[in-house]
C-alpha cells in the first residue's frame, strides 16, 4: 500500500514535469526513439526474412534428402572443382534405390527447366517445367484447388497432361476454366488435369504458383535427362520415426553400390537436406543483427546520455522543492523514487515512439510489398525491456544526488 501510494505520487510529479517543459522532454525522446527504431527495425525485418526463409526450406520438407551432383555448401571455400566432373544422378538409378532402400517412404526423379507456356494468343516465358516421376505426389507436399494428380498408368505411359500453377493459370486462361483445355510447350500441345492451390512466393525453392508439372516419361521426347543445367536429383522421403542421418547413410550405400564406386574412392553425389540451407542462413542473420544492435546502440547511449543531462537539470530546477518535500517529510528513497519514474517514463515514451514509427512503416511495406513484415511480441518485449533500463541507467546518479541534498541548504538554494 505504502509502496503504492509512493509510486502514484512520484507518477504524477515526473508526468507534471514532462508536461510543463514540453520541448525538454521531446528533445530528450529523439535519442531514445531513433535507437529503439534502428534496434527493433532491423530484428523485425531479420526476424520476418528468418519465419520466411524457414517456412520456404520446411515446405520443401524436413525429412527429405536430395542425391544431387552439387552439395549443398557455403562459403568462399567451395572447392567447384572436385563436382563439376561427377556424374548427374540418372533416372535408370531411380527404380534401384527404390528395390533397395528399406528406410525410404517414398522417392521421386525430378528435373527442371525454363521455358515459354502458351495458350491461344496469350503466352508467359520463363516458366519452371518441373518433369517428375509418379510419386513427386508423396514427396512433396501440395494441395489441388480443381482437377486431380496423375495416375500411376498415366506417369508410366508418358500422356501428355500437366499440373499448372495459379498464376500460370489466371495469366494463360483469365477467366476461363483451364481443365481439360490444352497448353503449348515447345511446340507440344499438353492438356490440363489440374491446378495447383496457391501457395505465395517462396524464398527458398520455386513456388508452385508458376509451375508446371509434366510426368518425367513424357518430358524425354522433349529433353535430355542427364543435362546438368536441368539439375536432376532424386528427392526421398523417410519414413515415420526414421531419421535423415540413417536414411543418408543407407543412400550412401546404395548409390556406391550403383555406382560401383571402390571403397577408398570419394562418393560422386551428394546429400543434401534442408537444415542445411538453414544453418548457410544463420551466420548472414547473426552478422545483420550485430549490425542492428551497433547502429542503435550508438543513438541509445545518445539518447542515455541526453536523459540524463536533462535529469540534471531537472534536479538543479527542483531543488528548492525538494527542500521543502524533505522538510516535511519525505524520506530519501521517495526523492529517489520520483526522479527514477521521470527518467523511465521519459525513456518508455521514447521507446514507444520508436515501436510505433516500426509498426507504421511494417504496415505499409506490407501494403504495397507484401513482404509479410510483421512486429512480433518478442521485439515489442525487447524493446521496453531496454528502454526501461536505459531509464533506470541515465536517471539513476540525478535521482541520487537529489535524493542526498541537505533540505536546509536545497531551500536556500
Amino acid at each position: 500500500m505504502l509502496f503504492g501510494s509512493i509510486f502514484k505520487e512520484s507518477f504524477l510529479f515526473a508526468y507534471h514535469a514532462l508536461v510543463s517543459n514540453k520541448l525538454r522532454t521531446i528533445l530528450s525522446l529523439l535519442g531514445i526513439t531513433i535507437g529503439i527504431f534502428a534496434i527493433i527495425s532491423v530484428f523485425t525485418v531479420i526476424d520476418s526474412l528468418e519465419k520466411n526463409i524457414r517456412t520456404s526450406v520446411a515446405s520443401l520438407g524436413e525429412n527429405v534428402v536430395f542425391i544431387q551432383k552439387w552439395p549443398w555448401e557455403f562459403g568462399k571455400d567451395y572447392p567447384w572443382w572436385k563436382y563439376m566432373n561427377r556424374p548427374v544422378p540418372a533416372v535408370v538409378e531411380l527404380p534401384e534405390l527404390q528395390r533397395r532402400s528399406q528406410y525410404a517412404e517414398a522417392m521421386t526423379f525430378t528435373i527442371n527447366a525454363n521455358n515459354t507456356v502458351k495458350f491461344e494468343n496469350n503466352s508467359i516465358e520463363n516458366i519452371n517445367i518441373t518433369c517428375v516421376s509418379h510419386d513427386y505426389n508423396k514427396v512433396k507436399t501440395f494441395e489441388l484447388q480443381d482437377g486431380r494428380y496423375f495416375t500411376e498408368m498415366e506417369s508410366t505411359a508418358g500422356r501428355n497432361i500437366a499440373v499448372i500453377g495459379d498464376n500460370v493459370a489466371k495469366s494463360l486462361f483469365e477467366n476461363k476454366n483451364p481443365i481439360g483445355e490444352s497448353i503449348k510447350i515447345i511446340g507440344r500441345k499438353i492438356s490440363v488435369i489440374g491446378i495447383f492451390k496457391k501457395e505465395g512466393s517462396s524464398i527458398v525453392g520455386k513456388s508452385l504458383d508458376d509451375m508446371v508439372l509434366i510426368p518425367i516419361n513424357y518430358a524425354r521426347n522433349i529433353v535430355d535427362l542427364r543435362s546438368d543445367r536441368l539439375d536432376p536429383m532424386v528427392m526421398i522421403r523417410a519414413k515415420d520415426g526414421i531419421n535423415n542421418e540413417a536414411l543418408k547413410s543407407e543412400l550412401t550405400g546404395i548409390m556406391r553400390s550403383i555406382r560401383k564406386l571402390k571403397p577408398l574412392a570419394d562418393d560422386d553425389f551428394a546429400l543434401n537436406e534442408t537444415s542445411m540451407l538453414s544453418k548457410g542462413f544463420d551466420p548472414i542473420f547473426e552478422i545483420i543483427g550485430l549490425a542492428g544492435w551497433i547502429i542503435g546502440g550508438f543513438s541509445i547511449i545518445v539518447g542515455g546520455f541526453g536523459i540524463a543531462n536533462i535529469m540534471f537539470v531537472s534536479v538543479k530546477e527542483r531543488t528548492n522543492l525538494i527542500g521543502i518535500q524533505k522538510s516535511l517529510g519525505a524520506k530519501n528513497y521517495f526523492i529517489l523514487t520520483q526522479f527514477l519514474i521521470e527518467s523511465v517514463l521519459l525513456s518508455l515514451l521514447g521507446g514507444l515512439i520508436g515501436l510505433l514509427l516500426v509498426f507504421i512503416i511494417a504496415f505499409f511495406i506490407n501494403i504495397f510489398a507484401d513482404l509479410g513484415i510483421t512486429l512480433n511480441q518478442s521485439n515489442v518485449i525487447l524493446a521496453i525491456t531496454v528502454s526501461v533500463l536505459i531509464g533506470l541507467i541515465s536517471g539513476f546518479v540525478p535521482a541520487y544526488t537529489a535524493s542526498q541534498l541537505d533540505p536546509v541548504e536545497a531551500m536556500r538554494s
